[in-house]
């Protein structure tokens, strides 16, 4: 799924609560620590070209840091200690293991499979990409969904102006 539908999925389903707007960011921080690093690396260090990089272009730290970042035990322990710390603050963070599994179903083996239990396994699911026209379709009908149920259940604000 591309970054910014996760940090969509994030805002929509955990972004309601104290530290909303967290949920947009979590909601793209597997993507963010794995591609937006080599991003920033090859804006710096060598020549940008836009487009989907070949695998043998990739540096072996991207796919260390993917598998990282992608892992729910990751996830789930961060957002463990995050608990501890701040109960609230976790609840935003929920954005994280969504993008999990998300990319889980629609990740192909061949580019970037989702290693959802990573370290403790390597077991990888051979879904359908989400590049695919109907599950990018779903994509888009599904975020409008959520924001249209966000909008129509949203409780009303408070008058905190003057009443004319």
């Amino acid at each position: 799924m591309d970054t910014l539908s996760h940090a969509l999925y994030g805002k929509g389903l955990f972004g309601y609560k104290k530290y909303r707007w967290f949920s947009f960011l979590f909601g793209a921080i597997p993507d963010l620590f794995s591609f937006g690093i080599y991003f920033i690396y090859i804006f710096l260090f060598s020549d940008f070209e836009f487009g989907r990089p070949s695998r043998e272009e990739l540096p072996y730290w991207v796919y260390d840091l993917y598998d990282i970042s992608h892992s729910m035990v990751t996830a789930l322990v961060c957002i463990g200690i995050a608990y501890k710390i701040n109960k609230d603050f976790a609840w935003p963070m929920l954005a994280w293991p969504a993008h999990i599994i998300i990319d889980f179903f629609t990740h192909s083996i061949e580019f970037f499979p989702t290693p959802i239990l990573w370290p403790v396994s390597d077991y990888r699911f051979d879904g359908i990409p989400w590049s695919n026209p109907y599950v990018l379709g779903i994509n888009f009908l599904l975020i409008f969904l959520l924001f249209f149920y966000r909008w129509r259940t949203k409780k009303p604000q408070k008058n905190k102006g003057l009443n004319l």
